[in-house]
């Protein structure tokens, strides 16, 4: 066995490179310890993720069931993986600049499963492939999914009782039915069933198969399966609550009876699936000639690739340290606001607020002109982290457990701003209470003077702002108005208000 322009070279023993292996796990998960803290804290407390507890464990399992095949091999230490390693470390670097635990803990991972390749070799990955690729289910993530996911689940719900003749009224998330009012929540998304099927039909999948498309195939269904199951789940429990007059599949017992459902249908498919199951053929490796080697090269090398993952996966946290260092600065205070003079500040129209959370600072105010009136909201953030950010999954017009308001619809509109045309987030909240009051909402954010409307934008103006030694500063700019005024209010407004906006968050940024 000879590595690619190394002629001669035949890999070092396991006696030296599992120790270095080792070691060098060890010294990545130090410099990383807050990203993986941080990931074994979603693992408890979040269920969703639970299952990664037993990810490394079957990972180890996996690979220990390959040991008599790879013991008749030799590691091959290369370098051929360090530009990919230097990606993940910027990557890594990119992510907790702008605070995202997706992709720090992603690159996490992909870190520590680069550098095992890079001091196995490639033979050696190649039979250890699946289970390495299998801790990438360690990463939580899936979070991103639950919005699509709860508004599928509302669609088919109502169409289905519709379809069986239950008369069905929608606004967003909420339908209401004869018997009673029924909400879609985050719990009937379906993300848990989703992530539980994948996690587990993959390994089912390289256990079962042994062909690429039968194993595809089968993933592919458990991804499908899942999400038609989450869709008769909810239909069924609404079914069972409307015909019992709510007396049955109300509160906990609803979840109840969604996991048994979901285990059921989850054992179909698995049951179906193993029919087709395939016998893997006896294959063993060649192993390598045992050969003495009194060249101190291959000792030499282990130690070269050992020390650049070393180094290379450093230089993302120590970056990091270095850049937080330089930029820290006081909590921010807004500056004045100075509109045009037939604006005028007015007595609030609304007890709406956005559901930004942890902001450095903010302002409410309403404003009018003639028979139009307009609601300003502005969240500045600075010094962001994990617990400060503005781009993050739980700061929303409307948090989910809001008992008084719901939003109803949402989409993108172009307009032009200080002309410059811009992509605005508008959407339609409704008060649920009597009073049904319906606002219309725009939103967009601010980034170090840059305008965007779209999360991943936002924080890659924020990544590039901090490399450049500009600092965190952000802010969401958010306008509403009453639907009945809002297509003629909400672009007044915002033509006029644009330019003295900006200025108060260019003073605000400078004054850091």
């Amino acid at each position: 066995m000879r590595e690619q322009g190394s002629p001669g070279y035949h890999g070092v023993s396991w006696t030296q490179v599992l120790p270095l292996l080792f070691g060098l796990i060890v010294w990545i998960l130090y410099w990383y310890r807050d990203t993986a803290l941080a990931m074994v804290a979603i693992w408890a407390r979040a269920d969703t993720y639970a299952h990664a507890f037993i990810v490394p464990p079957i990972s180890l399992w996996l690979i220990w069931h390959k040991r008599h095949e790879l013991a008749l091999l030799r590691p091959e230490p290369t370098f051929s993986l360090f530009l990919p390693l230097l990606a993940t470390t910027i990557f890594w670097l990119m992510g907790e600049l702008t605070a995202v635990n997706a992709l720090t803990q992603f690159t996490l991972v992909l870190t520590l499963l680069l550098a095992i390749v890079s001091t196995l070799g490639s033979r050696i990955s190649r039979q250890i492939a699946f289970p390495l690729g299998f801790l990438l289910f360690c990463v939580p993530v899936g979070d991103f999914m639950v919005p699509t996911l709860m508004e599928w689940t509302a669609w088919f719900t109502v169409l289905a009782l519709r379809v069986t003749g239950i008369p069905a009224y929608q606004e967003g998330m909420q339908f209401i039915i004869p018997s009673g009012k029924w909400s879609v929540v985050e719990a009937c998304s379906g993300i848990r069933y989703v992530i539980a099927s994948v996690t587990v039909g993959t390994l089912f999948a390289y256990l079962n198969y042994v062909s690429l498309r039968r194993r595809l195939i089968f993933i592919g269904i458990s991804v499908i399966v899942p999400v038609i199951a989450n869709w008769l789940r909810a239909y069924i429990i609404v079914m069972l609550g409307h015909l019992s007059g709510n007396k049955v599949a109300a509160g906990v017992d609803h979840l109840i009876y969604g996991w048994l459902f979901f285990g059921i249908v989850i054992a179909i498919m698995f049951v179906i699936g193993a029919r087709w199951s395939e016998v893997p053929p006896v294959t063993r490796p060649v192993p390598v000639p045992h050969v003495t080697i009194h060249s101190a090269t291959p000792a030499a090398r282990i130690w070269m690739v050992t020390v650049g993952i070393a180094l290379l996966a450093a230089a993302g946290p120590l970056a990091f340290v270095t850049i937080g260092k330089t930029e820290r600065s006081a909590a921010p205070i807004l500056a004045g606001l100075t509109l045009p003079a037939e604006w005028r500040e007015a007595d609030p129209f609304t007890n709406w607020k956005p559901a930004y959370a942890n902001a450095s600072v903010e302002r409410q105010a309403a404003y009018t002109q003639k028979n139009k009136t307009v609601g300003l909201y502005v969240g500045y953030y600075r010094n962001q982290d994990y617990q400060r950010k503005l781009v993050t999954s739980t700061n929303v017009l409307v948090a989910s457990s809001d008992p008084a308001w719901l939003v109803v619809s949402g989409k993108r509109e172009e307009v032009i701003l200080d002309g410059m045309p811009l992509s605005v987030r508008t959407a339609e909240l409704l008060r649920t209470d009597a009073t049904s009051q319906r606002l219309v909402v725009w939103q967009w954010y601010w980034i170090d003077g840059k305008l965007t409307a779209s999360d991943i934008e936002a924080k890659l103006l924020t990544a590039i702002a901090r490399l450049r030694g500009r600092g965190d500063d952000s802010a969401v700019i958010i306008l509403y108005a009453h639907q009945e005024s809002a297509t003629d209010a909400l672009p007044t407004f915002a033509m006029q208000a644009i330019g003295p906006i900006n200025q108060m968050l260019d003073a605000t940024h400078q004054s850091r």
